[in-house]
């Protein structure tokens, strides 16, 4: 047996940060590209821009901000604030993983 253990915060009964959206946000720093952080997670192009609008409402944000494509390309970036949440978020979830192992130890002794 291993715990798992799901986070995620939401707005007015709305996710607007989890695990998979922090991590699409990252891929899209990453890669510099909606389309390639998709593919990336194993998701179509049109879920992920689905995601990042629900966090842009929820949050009354920019988080993403984009460039239409043509002769020198397209592409994304995290918007200041964007950075901002993914930081926040990783901030606020280190070391919960460690807390549930450790409960878990305690309580089922293994």
């Amino acid at each position: 047996m291993q715990p798992r253990m799901n986070l995620w915060i939401e707005q007015d009964g709305e996710v607007v940060l989890s695990e998979w959206r922090v991590s699409l946000l990252e891929a899209i720093a990453k890669t510099g590209s909606i389309s390639s952080a998709a593919s990336k997670m194993n998701v179509p192009y049109h879920r992920a821009w689905d995601k990042i609008q629900e966090m842009e409402r929820g949050l009354d944000v920019k988080l993403v901000e984009t460039q239409a494509g043509g002769a020198g390309g397209g592409g994304a970036h995290l918007t200041r604030t964007g950075l901002d949440y993914v930081e926040k978020f990783r901030r606020f979830q280190a070391g919960f993983k460690e807390q549930v192992e450790r409960r878990f130890k305690d309580t089922f002794g293994k």
